[in-house]
């Protein structure tokens, strides 16, 4: 019977080819982390721009960019975002929002909404302390900064982490657990 005609389909199939007139599966869209307030690589509105009290070079609203994923890997729970500008503090780097425990079916997050603390996501804290999004304070008389959004895609529940975590302590707890990454650059500069 090895001769039947389903029995070569589907071993070409197994081997990756494809039967004249028939196409293999497709294979799944890559996991992926979109904005609609900057395109990858573009500059980053001013609005977005952090506006610390006391640090002069933030002159920002703090508007957090919206943030949408789509194609979250099977098995995924839950999302953590972090966001860094590697460029900061002479190149020892700035961590300006992570956040995790975000229900992928979530979709991702409107403009200004991770502003704020929110329900919808669990704080850890940035470089500031801070455990919502901290804008670019990028210093006068400097080439625009990369502004780094990762998404990781995770099969922990979305409340399997305590609140507070540094990206470093996050990264740690992820291992093992992340199922797809995603990331997104915004340039920024001082204006």
């Amino acid at each position: 019977m090895s001769g039947h005609p389903a029995f070569a389909l589907a071993a070409l199939l197994a081997l990756g080819g494809a039967a004249p007139g028939l196409s293999a599966p497709a294979a799944p869209a890559p996991f992926a982390l979109g904005s609609s307030d900057f395109r990858d690589g573009a500059m980053l509105d001013r609005r977005h721009g952090g506006n610390t009290p006391g640090n002069p070079n933030c002159l920002g609203q703090n508007v957090s960019p919206a943030l949408t994923w789509r194609n979250v890997p099977d098995g995924t729970r839950s999302i953590a975002i972090i966001m860094s500008d590697p460029e900061g503090r002479a190149g020892a780097g700035v961590i300006h929002w992570v956040a995790y425990g975000i229900r992928p079916d979530l979709g991702g997050f409107k403009t200004g909404e991770t502003s704020v603390e929110s329900k919808e996501y669990v704080g850890g804290k940035g470089t500031a302390g801070m455990t919502h999004y901290v804008g670019p304070c990028t210093p006068p008389n400097q080439s625009p900064h990369h502004y780094t959004f990762v998404a990781l895609a995770t099969d922990l529940a979305p409340d399997a982490l305590a609140a507070g975590m540094t990206r470093d302590e996050l990264l740690a707890h992820l291992q093992g657990h992340v199922k797809g990454v995603s990331g997104l650059v915004g340039r920024f500069a001082h204006p």
